[in-house]
């Protein structure tokens, strides 16, 4: 997800997503099949998906160790996924769409990562990117996903 950046961000650490037309920062996230955050990393907008994705399989797999298979979008092609293999031993599958569809269509699994974000723009801090350390940023979406979760328990307790 690419969303704009607040002039309060430094521009060592934003950039311009030339696909989304975005200045600002990508946020990258892992969900398991219930759109529940596992990883999550916050990167300048100009930084390629396939540069992240290396970064962000290594935090999977060092907190998560038992995930074997990731569904990932199209971006996160190419030589990621022998290093997921090789070295993580993670079966990395990129869902791709159709050549001939046109406009939005849900494709299998990636609409999980799609529907866990559209729950964190729920929080309006998440709108647009204020923090001016990327640290802090990735803290707030996991703040942001723990009130998610935390209503979902008490929603159950009842």
């Amino acid at each position: 997800q690419s969303v704009k950046a607040a002039a309060s961000v430094p521009a060592a650490t934003r950039g311009f997503d030339g696909g989304k037309k975005v200045n600002g920062r990508k946020r990258h996230i892992v969900v398991d099949a219930l759109g529940l955050l596992l990883a999550v990393t916050v990167t300048a907008a100009s930084v390629t998906d396939r540069d992240t994705g290396r970064d962000l399989l290594v935090r999977l797999r060092g907190r998560h160790w038992r995930i074997t298979r990731v569904w990932a979008d199209g971006g996160y092609t190419g030589q990621l996924v022998d290093f997921a293999r090789s070295l993580l031993r993670i079966a990395l599958t990129v869902v791709k769409r159709s050549d001939d569809a046109s406009g939005f269509t849900v494709l299998p699994k990636r609409w999980l990562v799609e529907r866990t974000f559209a729950w964190l723009m729920h929080s309006r801090r998440l709108a647009r990117d204020y923090e001016t350390r990327t640290d802090t940023s990735e803290m707030v979406i996991k703040w942001a996903m723990s009130m998610i979760m935390s209503r979902r328990l008490a929603r159950r307790a009842r």
